[in-house]
């Protein structure tokens, strides 16, 4: 599995194109800005499906080249697809209108997209219907649990006791996967572990 990672827009949100080697579709996976970079970026490979790891206006903000892509979240951020404050975009000065979402994710969904197969792990707190997505060795959390840090829950559907929940929750997983989160530098679990101790 090979992941290509760019960082878009204003507040530095990691987009991730993952996809297997010699495969002609990719996932692609919080496109929050930038959408023509992102498509570029995809070469000659075909986006199977965009899926978000949460609503806010950062992390859909390129949704607008992948009109014509399924286009995942957890029905619970949806609203945020429609509602600038709600996105939190009306705060920073976004409130462009995002593209439908055309599926819904659940707590302990398979997907298999593009030749990959998903787990969808529900971790509200940072927003109602955050999401992590375990890919093969990897763990996309988005703003959910950061390298030595997790998400703000100051804005619409944050609670800081159901992010608490959900960050011990991804701790207490066996495997040592990569943390792949919303915004700066890769970790994983067991550095992240020991960053909690």
């Amino acid at each position: 599995m090979k992941i290509d990672i760019l960082t878009v827009g204003p507040v530095q949100t990691n987009c991730y194109i993952v996809y297997n080697e010699g495969n002609s579709r990719a996932l692609v996976i919080d496109p929050g800005d930038e959408g023509k970079k992102i498509r570029e970026a995809l070469g000659d490979k075909q986006p199977a499906a965009v899926l978000l790891t949460h609503g806010h206006f950062d992390h859909t903000g390129g949704l607008d080249a992948f009109s014509d892509t399924p286009i995942y979240i957890h029905p619970a951020d949806d609203v945020m697809l429609m509602d600038a404050v709600w996105s939190a975009g009306s705060a920073f000065g976004d409130e462009s209108p995002r593209p439908a979402a055309t599926d819904y994710v659940q707590e302990g969904q398979k997907l298999r997209l593009a030749d990959l197969d998903i787990t969808v792990m529900h971790v509200p707190g940072h927003t109602l219907g955050s999401v992590a997505y375990q890919i093969g060795d990897a763990l996309f959390t988005g703003d959910t649990l950061f390298c030595r840090g997790y998400g703000r829950t100051d804005l619409p559907g944050g609670s800081m006791e159901d992010l608490v929940r959900s960050v011990r929750r991804l701790l207490k997983l066996e495997k040592n996967w990569m943390i792949l989160p919303g915004h700066g530098d890769p970790s994983t679990l067991d550095a992240e572990r020991k960053y909690y101790q």
